[in-house]
């Protein structure tokens, strides 16, 4: 994961939010949940909206899970004998390979940023687990002044929505895949709201003719 020298600041309850979830997939993402983490998703309820009902189900899903089968799961996913059902890897889902230019893209905005890999964390830095925590440090303050909503802006429209969206619907269809269909759901729906949030952003920072 993704590692800085600067702590949080106090945001706003809409970016909050977004941060929330960004902070959620990276979570679920990087490694099978804890018994401690299950018993906080059992907790989730949900409205009649789609994101609503993801999340819903999600805590669902969570009340009916034990730890060692969902850690199971994510190994099929993620890790396999060889590799799992699914690459997770930004460079993968646009180029058919990993260590591509998107990961040396990444790498050099996260320099830019000052942001560095943490030690011992063997993961290439397109993992979409790292994106999202990046994502959510850009929100909540994480890497000192680097959080204005431009600089977010930037960062994911290079490196999650060219792929993000694809990405989680191949989750939802996994073979494997049981706790991880409403974690997909949420960031397919996640990252759509994103993407559709910065575009009407940036319209609006147009000037007028």
């Amino acid at each position: 994961m993704a590692e800085a020298a600067h702590g949080r600041r106090e945001v706003p309850e809409e970016e909050a939010l977004r941060a929330h979830f960004y902070a959620l997939l990276s979570r679920l993402l990087a490694a099978p949940p804890t018994a401690e983490t299950l018993a906080e998703l059992a907790t989730l309820e949900g409205d009649d909206s789609e994101m609503g009902r993801a999340l819903a189900t999600l805590g669902a899903v969570a009340r009916g899970s034990a730890p060692a089968d969902v850690e199971r799961e994510y190994n099929a996913l993620f890790i396999g004998l060889v590799r799992g059902e699914l690459l997770p890897y930004g460079s993968y889902y646009q180029t058919g390979f990993l260590h591509e230019k998107p990961l040396a893209d990444i790498r050099a905005d996260l320099e830019r940023f000052g942001i560095a890999r943490a030690p011992g964390n063997p993961e290439p830095e397109d993992h979409v687990a790292t994106l999202c925590e990046v994502m959510f440090g850009l929100i909540a303050g994480g890497f000192g002044e680097v959080d204005d909503l431009e600089s977010q802006r930037a960062f994911f429209d290079a490196h999650l929505r060219p792929w993000a969206v694809k990405f989680f619907e191949d989750l939802e269809a996994a073979p494997s895949a049981a706790f991880y269909v409403p974690v997909a759901a949420i960031g397919r729906l996640f990252m759509a709201i994103e993407a559709e949030a910065f575009a009407m952003a940036d319209i609006g920072a147009r000037p007028l003719n």
